[in-house]
């Protein structure tokens, strides 16, 4: 862990100094349940970080490249206040970007795991947004964008499951463990967004 924070800058994981979730252990165990996110689940998801590992890249690129930047106001998001590139945010954001795809995949749902999707929820609100990286850009990324991309996210990720030959059955396996988290990642992020005082606006 500690190899990839230090090359990855920003990337925060396991850093004692992050603040504790408002999310509880014992409500993130709720949330497994009402997404039916069984061990079974965990395991298929460990598989599939071995298969997307060598992709992530790829598929960053895909979704900041292809889509998010054909999206006038999502792109906005990270570009400067007139609207020009910052290409040392995006470099250093879609490398967080990519670990996050394999933290989905392979890190234990536990405190830590908590504790940093809160950092990563704050840093898209106005309490954190741009402070990683030191730019001036929007000062929040809308909940109901976020919320929407998920979409995009789960149907997206699926050819990239196949690229190493699993069965179907396997296949469908790891997109199903995949979208569950996912939801899970969207219910934790939306309470933090609910905690930070003066966000009415946010959505």
């Amino acid at each position: 862990m500690e190899s990839v924070r230090q090359k990855i800058r920003g990337y925060d994981y396991g850093d004692p100094a992050l603040a504790h979730s408002v999310v509880s252990m014992s409500e993130l165990a709720l949330l497994k349940e009402s997404a039916q996110f069984t061990d079974k689940d965990a395991s298929y998801l460990l598989l599939a970080g071995d298969v997307l590992e060598c992709k992530v890249k790829e598929i960053v690129s895909m979704w900041r490249s292809d889509i998010i930047a054909s999206i006038p106001h999502l792109a906005r998001h990270s570009r400067d206040l007139q609207g020009n590139p910052l290409p040392g945010y995006l470099s250093a954001s879609s490398l967080r970007f990519e670990q996050w795809i394999l933290d989905v995949c392979r890190r234990p749902y536990d405190q830590q795991w908590l504790d940093y999707q809160q950092e990563n929820a704050l840093r898209h609100t106005s309490v954190r947004k741009n402070r990683t990286d030191s730019v001036q850009s929007t000062d929040h990324l809308p909940l109901r964008d976020i919320i929407a991309f998920v979409a995009v996210m789960d149907r997206s990720i699926r050819p990239f499951l196949t690229v190493q030959g699993h069965s179907e059955s396997l296949v469908e396996a790891m997109h199903a463990a995949w979208q569950k988290s996912l939801q899970i990642h969207i219910a934790i992020w939306t309470k933090v967004y609910m905690s930070v005082e003066g966000q009415t606006q946010s959505w």
